[in-house]
């Protein structure tokens, strides 16, 4: 996977040997990227409120989603860790290119205009991508079967 979460996830159900952490040298806290991250049902409720406000916000809107503050990889880590139960290994590794050191969102404005906030914090997410890997080992290709019989 190219996303940090599922990685983790499979690093720490066993499936891949260790995380690989690109960059440890960045000017943050703990020298890895920082990002901020959203947990899904988060979005979900960010489109739902969007939807339901349509009819009084007509023209294209543009609104950025997040908590506004940022977590480090390493905090990520610590904290599936914690949502595991066990030590997620990890090792550092150079950075990619085009990586930048700290990316965080102002969603100020889905705030003001729908009153949107994000309810889920960074624990939250990693216990439930946590309960999603133990009882989908497989991820998304062992999950449920499509109406139709196919996956």
């Amino acid at each position: 996977p190219d996303n940090l979460m599922p990685y983790v996830a499979q690093v720490a159900a066993g499936r891949r040997k260790l995380l690989r952490v690109f960059g440890g040298d960045y000017p943050t806290r703990d020298g890895t990227a920082v990002r901020d991250y959203l947990h899904v049902m988060d979005t979900v409720e960010a489109h739902r409120v969007a939807l339901d406000h349509l009819a009084d916000m007509p023209g294209l809107h543009v609104f950025n989603l997040g908590v506004g503050r940022g977590s480090s990889v390493l905090d990520v880590v610590a904290a599936y860790g914690h949502a595991a139960g066990r030590e997620v290994p990890y090792e550092i590794v150079g950075r990619r290119p085009g990586d930048v050191a700290e990316l965080v969102a102002d969603a100020s404005a889905a705030g003001r205009a729908w009153g949107w906030r994000p309810t889920r914090d960074l624990a939250d997410m990693c216990r439930d991508s946590w309960r999603f890997q133990q009882l989908n080992p497989q991820g998304y290709a062992g999950s449920a079967r499509h109406p139709s019989g196919k996956r």
